[in-house]
């Protein structure tokens, strides 16, 4: 086998990678998220059908997608499996509307670590209630401890939230607490 330099010269906006058993650039393009012609492209010269165990390449930086902006939403962090038909149903909102969200998603490449804009769902109604806006380590039962309501009351007054996944900046409904009776006498 070929003594491959340890320490190869790699330009700017890419850094050295050490071949391991098993990588094809195929594979390094699923695992680093850059397209497999950049890494063709960083590497002129490279047999990319004969790579070799120690054998040091060049991968481009993922450049760092931008945030999207959020006018009134709140963000989502893509997590293993998700898709958007699966982020879509836990939040109650459509694919298209993540779509428009979220300009410039490719939504059948979703990545892990990827930060999406979940739109604003329409707030349910809340009739002789008030609206809370969930803050971090919210719970429904912390809340009710705070308004005085049930886990039961919150949930009816708010259809479609599904209570072990409350999102930090979701808007829900906090219905008044019904009074006690007051005994005849």
């Amino acid at each position: 086998m070929e003594n491959y330099e340890k320490q190869k010269s790699c330009p700017t906006g890419t850094f050295p990678y050490t071949i391991k058993a098993g990588d094809t650039f195929y594979k390094l393009s699923i695992r680093f998220n850059v397209p497999l012609n950049a890494i063709l492209r960083a590497n002129p010269g490279v047999d990319p059908n004969n790579l070799q165990i120690g054998q040091v390449v060049c991968i481009p930086s993922s450049p760092t997608p931008p945030i999207p902006p959020c006018p009134g939403g709140f963000y989502y962090t893509i997590k293993a499996g998700d898709t958007l038909y699966s982020i879509g149903q836990m939040f109650n909102v459509s694919v298209q509307a993540l779509i428009a969200a979220n300009p410039g998603i490719d939504p059948n490449n979703l990545q892990i670590g990827q930060v999406i804009c979940i739109p604003v769902r329409p707030v349910p109604p809340c009739p002789g209630g008030f609206y809370y806006t969930i803050r971090p380590g919210d719970t429904l039962y912390s809340i009710g401890q705070m308004f005085n309501v049930s886990v039961q009351a919150l949930i009816a007054a708010n259809p479609g939230i599904d209570p072990n996944n409350l999102q930090i900046g979701q808007v829900i409904c906090i219905p008044r607490p019904r009074p006690w009776p007051c005994p005849r006498g």
